[in-house]
């Protein structure tokens, strides 16, 4: 059994939570529930869950402040949270896990699911993402889930990245290469467009570090690190405008 607690201001939807959570999550035992963030900050020193579901926007206390009173962050943080691309997208880059209101089923499934393999790191997560936030729109930190654990690096040093079955394999300019345990499409999806474009299926590169385009049917082109990534036909003018 996993225990946790719900911290929103809105009673509907610490309703709607606690329901799907007995319904569909037989293995979380729900210790309580808050209204704003004072209410969760005593719930989670009381109470010491394995997991908080925490809304970021409340009255007097939201989220984040409540959070940088805690002296130890020793849970799982799953966040929930109205429509915020912006948001979001700093969650994502955090390695933390969000629930977009209403709550789906099977993305809460899925969240709880991964409680394993993301928990630990929640201070450092959470420096990320504040440091992300502070400096909108640009996203300069990212947290990279490795076999080890996760890994913080700025966005800035990626070269390319490489498909690697499921796994994805990140070049850096001044660090070693590391294998990131989710796939390429993950990180087309997470990663800015204006700064990485995917030129082939087994490929992401920084256009930052392009040094040459060499011509061809699809062509290839040359990293700053002397690495060659190829570049699909279909990808070709898509590229080259670009560049333009």
């Amino acid at each position: 059994m996993l225990t946790a607690i719900i911290i929103d201001d809105e009673r509907k939807g610490r309703l709607a939570l606690r329901e799907k959570l007995h319904d569909y999550c037989p293995e979380i035992n729900l210790l309580g529930e808050a209204a704003d963030g004072k209410e969760g900050l005593h719930l989670i020193l009381e109470q010491k869950p394995d997991i908080v579901f925490l809304d970021i926007e409340m009255p007097s206390m939201n989220g984040f402040e409540m959070l940088h009173l805690l002296p130890r962050k020793d849970f799982h943080l799953i966040f929930t949270t109205a429509y915020n691309q912006y948001a979001i997208k700093a969650i994502r880059y955090a390695a933390f896990d969000y629930l977009l209101k209403p709550v789906d089923i099977d993305e809460l499934r899925s969240a709880i699911a991964r409680v394993g393999e993301l928990q630990g790191h929640t201070e450092e997560k959470l420096q990320v993402l504040q440091q992300n936030l502070d400096t909108r729109p640009l996203l300069g930190k990212i947290a990279i889930p490795t076999v080890d654990g996760l890994l913080f690096f700025d966005i800035n040093d990626i070269v390319y990245l490489e498909a690697k079955s499921n796994y994805t394999a990140i070049h850096f300019i001044d660090n070693p290469s590391l294998l990131a345990s989710r796939t390429l499409k993950d990180f087309e999806e997470l990663l800015p467009a204006d700064m990485f474009f995917r030129t082939h299926h087994s490929f992401i590169i920084n256009f930052r570090y392009i040094k040459r385009y060499i011509r061809g049917e699809g062509g290839r082109i040359e990293l700053e690190n002397g690495a060659y990534v190829a570049v699909a036909r279909r990808k070709k003018d898509e590229l080259l405008r670009k560049f333009q």
